[in-house]
């Protein structure tokens, strides 16, 4: 990871992974992993992130930020913690919901309120989300499948929903 002038480390999603990180991957990718990470470890993440300066979270990566957003509904500020890769300054978010036939609530909320703020420790900023087009998903969708390739597997489970890409981009 390097800060390559935009508010969050830059994420290279080929990256070459190690052994350790393969076999992360993988564990992650076992349904009752997905259920625990999806419920319990976005919950967990912003408090630990927040209190480690963004250096540990419970899926031990490097590539995970913490999206500041407004529900919806009740204008109420949320929190989730979710892998990001980035394109040039752009932050790259993936709505899988672990392959779920629905899109996460959060992006029912990105979608009412697209003016966030992306955190990885002390870095970050405000950012404006918006879904890609389809000739950016196209290029965008590979290299989420680089940085992890449950999100294959997801796409499967999702059936017909095609599972959405975000843009992130900074807001100066």
């Amino acid at each position: 990871m390097s800060d390559i002038g935009g508010l969050l480390p830059e994420v290279d999603p080929f990256q070459e992974k190690t052994v350790f990180e393969r076999s992360k991957e993988r564990a992650a990718q076992l349904r009752p992993m997905t259920w625990l990470i999806a419920h319990v470890a976005t919950h967990i993440d912003p408090m630990l992130m927040r209190l480690s300066g963004g250096r540990v979270n419970a899926t031990g990566t490097d590539a995970v930020v913490i999206l500041h957003h407004v529900g919806a509904k009740t204008g109420k500020p949320r929190q989730t913690a979710l892998l990001y890769f980035t394109e040039g300054p752009d932050v790259v978010l993936i709505a899988g919901n672990g392959g779920a036939a629905r899109n996460p609530a959060w992006l029912h909320n990105l979608r009412a309120n697209p003016d966030v703020e992306l955190w990885v420790g002390k870095q970050g900023g405000p950012y404006r989300a918006r879904i890609a087009n389809p000739e950016e998903r196209a290029l965008l969708w590979p290299k989420a499948k680089a940085l992890y390739s449950g999100y294959g597997a997801y796409q499967k489970l999702a059936g017909d929903r095609e599972i959405p890409v975000v843009v992130c981009s900074p807001q100066n």
